[in-house]
């Protein structure tokens, strides 16, 4: 990557845009087209021979796509990135891509709910294994690993109660004993994380979340290196056929040019609101990377430039039945599951009826997600002190 290429704005901007190609239009075109024809059988030849770089068939490659992969690359500092039609159709091409029949991998606990059923439910179809651990403790991983170890999947942090992995520790682990590590950067965004720098092999995200920033388009994100990608491609990329439209691609595209603008704003408010809901008698825990009361706040400094929209609390409720009287007083946050948009939503854990039944100690029953979006703090700290009040002590 050359200097201009690690600009932010460069890539954001500029990358993979040669405007010259389509009558120098400011936005690229979206090439919605399934199929692409050739002057001759020795292009076409030559074409299909490497067509992760070339358009063919969309399904493999697009040129709108094309675009949009060289911007995700570059901002996670890999050399490749393929884009799939969800973050878990994303998730399970790389997971997959590294794990075969007897194999074995290691997770930490708690992850995001698609992946754990990944590795639980449908992996052992298939004669993989998996251990989970809790991962605060990088030896949490080499303790857990076994002669048939390939990947360690990480999620640092979590989208819950925020658990980080020293990434640069569990991959010198991985790497002094050949083991791939994947990690979710969902959290954190290319922008207030760079996992491949601490020494991680694979980069996913559920580009649904901050790379869009709009809550219009399901996507994932795979980022590595050119050889990781090449085999990617001709195995779980191509065969799987999770692929992203050129019209989704084109929406991410412009998602991407207000990442700086959205993530800094989100920043900011949250911190807002965290000062408020620090100091209030009716909040008994906030889990929050970036909190100093956080066991893990010297490490979230170290491997990441700043915190994000998302974090989690325990309210001081007696019952389920006070944590939903507040969750449904809430006017300016949206109840809803996802994240990473201009609207801020809440998401109470009580919505799973087996989340109170099993009264998990990693899934209490009286905590409640929230996600800061492009609302004035002012409004949100007014909204929630007023729901509070539906919290007796």
């Amino acid at each position: 990557m050359d200097a201009n290429e690690k600009d932010l704005s460069y890539i954001l901007n500029v990358l993979g845009e040669e405007r010259e190609n389509y009558f120098y239009a400011v936005s690229p075109p979206i090439m919605q087209s399934s199929n692409f024809s050739f002057p001759s059988v020795a292009d076409m030849r030559a074409k299909v021979e490497h067509e992760m770089d070339h358009a063919y068939y969309t399904r493999g490659n697009n040129p709108t796509v094309e675009i949009l992969r060289k911007k995700l690359a570059a901002l996670e500092g890999a050399e490749e990135a393929l884009v799939f039609g969800s973050g878990v159709a994303a998730i399970s091409a790389a997971i997959m891509s590294q794990l075969k029949n007897g194999d074995h991998a290691v997770c930490v606990s708690n992850p995001y709910g698609w992946t754990d059923r990944l590795f639980k439910e449908y992996l052992p179809r298939y004669g993989v294994a998996a251990d989970f651990v809790y991962g605060v403790d990088p030896q949490d991983f080499e303790r857990a690993m076994k002669p048939n170890t390939k990947v360690f999947y990480l999620e640092s942090p979590n989208s819950l109660t925020f658990q980080l992995q020293d990434i640069e520790a569990v991959s010198a682990i991985a790497k002094k004993n050949g083991i791939v590590v994947i990690i979710d950067n969902s959290y954190a965004s290319p922008l207030n994380q760079s996992p491949i720098k601490w020494g991680a092999d694979i980069v996913v995200h559920s580009a649904t979340k901050y790379l869009n920033g709009h809550s219009d388009v399901v996507a994932g994100v795979v980022c590595s290196s050119r050889k990781v990608m090449e085999l990617m491609f001709k195995n779980e990329f191509m065969n799987l056929g999770g692929i992203i439209s050129p019209h989704d691609a084109w929406l991410l595209i412009r998602g991407l040019r207000t990442l700086e603008l959205r993530m800094n704003r989100v920043a900011e408010t949250t911190q807002a609101v965290i000062q408020f809901l620090e100091t209030h008698p009716k909040i008994e825990k906030i889990y929050y990377p970036f909190l100093k009361s956080h066991p893990q706040y010297e490490l979230a400094k170290k491997q990441m430039q700043r915190g994000c929209g998302q974090f989690s609390v325990l309210l001081r409720a007696s019952t389920p039945t006070e944590v939903e009287r507040f969750c449904d007083r809430l006017q300016r946050f949206l109840l809803a599951c996802s994240w990473g948009g201009h609207e801020s939503l809440v998401y109470p854990l009580i919505v799973s009826p087996q989340t109170v039944e099993e009264n998990n100690p990693l899934r209490p029953w009286n905590l409640v997600r929230f996600y800061i979006g492009l609302e004035s703090p002012d409004v949100l700290i007014a909204d929630l002190n007023q729901a509070l009040e539906e919290i007796g002590i």
